[in-house]
């Protein structure tokens, strides 16, 4: 039992619940740092490190936190967190601190860290708060890195890696844009905040047609079940009738 409440605490933030994808939270900083898919991946980084700080010392300090000063207290310690985060990334990744530039700020009170403090952290252990920030963290990365390399490849025609991470050697991945030819299929747009909208809109599109083709799969499987039974059901009634009608022409 213990065992698959870790795992659900784990998995429900990838898949089930998915900060973004399913439960519709941070869409303003998602679509604002997925112009390329390393500002997302960095934003996704950071953000997970905060979760997943915030949620320990919160469910470590549940039972000493008055519950009337609960928030203000859970915003104290996000900030600390997000305090440190913006000292160390403005020292050693610069690229990628003024490439987030406000949205960094923002985590303090961004609502999906505030979300677990309150509906996860506070009601349960250590270990379960931390498989759930790092659960959910995990997804919210993976929801905005793919969002950031539609953008990005479709936006300026290739994959580049190297420029915000400088410690990485700069290169290119062309996919819709080579260099020396005239191929050249990209659309700016998708660089731009309509851009953003379009691919989130498409993603949730994809998300929500899976999701219906499960559930109409789940009807048809009841529905076949249901069927069977009947037919099992019956066929038995018959099959037991003449051994009924024999018995009786027997006593006779």
């Amino acid at each position: 039992m213990t065992e698959n409440k870790h795992r659900e605490s784990f998995v429900s933030g990838i898949i089930k619940q998915n900060p973004l994808f399913i439960s519709m939270l941070g869409t303003c900083p998602a679509l604002a740092v997925t112009t390329s898919l390393e500002s997302a991946f960095g934003m996704g980084l950071l953000f997970t490190f905060v979760l997943l700080c915030s949620n320990v010392i919160i469910s470590l300090l549940k039972k000493l936190i008055p519950e009337v000063v609960h928030t203000p207290c859970y915003i104290v310690v996000i900030a600390a967190f997000v305090t440190i985060t913006k000292m160390f990334t403005e020292a050693f990744l610069p690229e990628l601190f003024a490439t987030l530039g406000v949205f960094l700020s923002l985590l303090v009170v961004n609502c999906i860290v505030l979300g677990r403090a309150e509906a996860f952290a506070n009601k349960n252990s250590v270990l379960d708060s931390l498989l759930d920030a790092l659960g959910n963290g995990i997804g919210y990365t993976l929801a905005i890195c793919i969002i950031g390399f539609f953008r990005e490849a479709l936006g300026t025609g290739g994959i580049t890696i190297g420029k915000i991470f400088t410690f990485i050697p700069q290169f290119t991945i062309p996919l819709l844009k080579y260099p020396g030819t005239q191929v050249d299929m990209s659309m700016s747009v998708f660089t731009d905040s309509a851009g953003g909208f379009i691919v989130m809109g498409i993603a949730l599109a994809v998300i929500m047609a899976i999701e219906n083709m499960k559930n109409t799969k789940k009807k048809v499987d009841a529905r076949i079940k249901m069927q069977q039974e009947a037919a099992a059901k019956k066929l038995a009634m018959n099959t037991a009738a003449p051994a009924t009608t024999g018995s009786k022409k027997e006593d006779k």
